[in-house]
């Protein structure tokens, strides 16, 4: 996954107070360009997933101690080894290169 960012802040701790941008900017920018908030409005309205399944999902994956099912043996290592991946990419080959959406 290729994103683009934006920088809030400075590079470190060590230049404190320095700001790239105004906070109008910054206000403007995370009103409208938050890329989370892009990806779930895209997942939603390409009928990817539902806002209730991606916030399972984030219930799974952030707070597994809220739900009372733990995972099965095998998906133990999920999101943790490079080669055991638990998620599909549908349509999709490994022969073709993919493009950026932006």
């Amino acid at each position: 996954m290729e994103l683009q960012t934006y920088r809030y802040h400075g590079h470190s701790m060590s230049d404190p107070g320095v700001s790239y941008r105004t906070r109008e900017e910054i206000q403007e920018v995370r009103s409208k360009s938050d890329p989370i908030m892009l990806l779930k409005d895209r997942m939603v309205n390409s009928n990817l997933a539902s806002v209730e399944e991606l916030k399972v999902h984030l219930l799974w994956f952030f707070f597994p101690r809220l739900l009372p099912l733990e995972p099965h043996l095998e998906e133990l290592d999920y999101h943790i080894s490079w080669n055991n991946s638990p998620f599909e990419v549908w349509d999709a080959s490994q022969w073709i290169k993919f493009k950026s959406i932006s």
